[in-house]
């Protein structure tokens, strides 16, 4: 990909690139690192990082990015201060009422995942309307992971499979994959492609292990307030160039495509 390519003709060979990915999760790290190398609150380093996904969203809206998942608020993060948590709760309440009509505007729906009843009730009133606001639109897919925890959710996608056999309504044979990813929260949206995480740091942290079971997943350092959709881009262009075998040696790849297009 050529350095010189402005963003208006990037965006139009992104869009029209076939290996572009359908579904991105990101895991927005760094924030806190941000603020403390301004000698800032951690506060503030969420505050800038509002600035990243407002790129980002509009930056997946015009390439033709399907999903973008974030990983907004982990089931852990409850351990954090308080303060910091109810600033967070806060900030997501006015981040929602503040970017509604951009994002209705630009087409874009809103899905949520994780333990909703956990957050605050204005936090999850303010979370459910932008839901129902956006239900119709058929523009890029923002789903937010918030008090989301993956081996939580599969717990529960296991205890709710293991009540139907008790009920008989399944029995254990008819157990498979396809049964657990369709009772998982994700289960009416693809799986993610390309998984990217900011600040560095080399782990997943609980977010869709099920899900990334193929993923591609790409490490930058840049902390997240820095983030902008050249720093996306650049993600992107490394996945494209990456060989996505499944399980399969490189012949058998080119064999099976070559087989589609006869």
């Amino acid at each position: 990909m050529s350095a010189n390519i402005d963003n208006r003709n990037l965006n139009l060979w992104l869009s029209n690139n076939p290996n572009l990915p359908t579904h991105i999760g990101i895991i927005m790290d760094g924030n806190g690192r941000w603020a403390k190398k301004r000698r800032l609150p951690r506060i503030a380093g969420h505050n800038a990082g509002i600035d990243s996904v407002r790129d980002i969203v509009e930056a997946c809206g015009e390439i033709g990015v399907k999903v973008l998942t974030l990983y907004t608020f982990s089931l852990e993060n409850w351990k954090r201060p308080k303060k910091e948590v109810s600033a967070l709760m806060k900030l997501l309440v006015t981040t929602l009422n503040r970017e509604i009509k951009e994002l209705m505007r630009k087409n874009v729906r809103i899905t949520c995942i994780g333990e909703l009843e956990d957050l605050p009730e204005m936090t999850r009133f303010s979370m459910m309307e932008a839901v129902e606001m956006t239900k119709n639109n058929t523009g890029l897919t923002l789903n937010l992971a918030l008090s989301y925890s993956s081996r939580k959710e599969i717990l529960t996608a296991v205890k709710r499979i293991a009540e139907d056999v008790l009920a008989g309504k399944i029995t254990p044979e008819e157990i498979n994959e396809n049964l657990i990813g369709m009772s998982l929260q994700t289960s009416d949206l693809p799986d993610p492609d390309l998984i990217i995480r900011t600040s560095g740091e080399f782990r997943i942290s609980n977010f869709l292990l099920w899900q990334i079971a193929y993923a591609e997943i790409y490490v930058t350092k840049t902390l997240w307030p820095d983030f902008r959709r050249s720093d996306l881009y650049e993600a992107i262009a490394n996945f494209m160039k990456r060989e996505r075998r499944f399980g399969m040696v490189t012949e058998q790849l080119y064999s099976k495509t070559t087989l589609q297009e006869t």
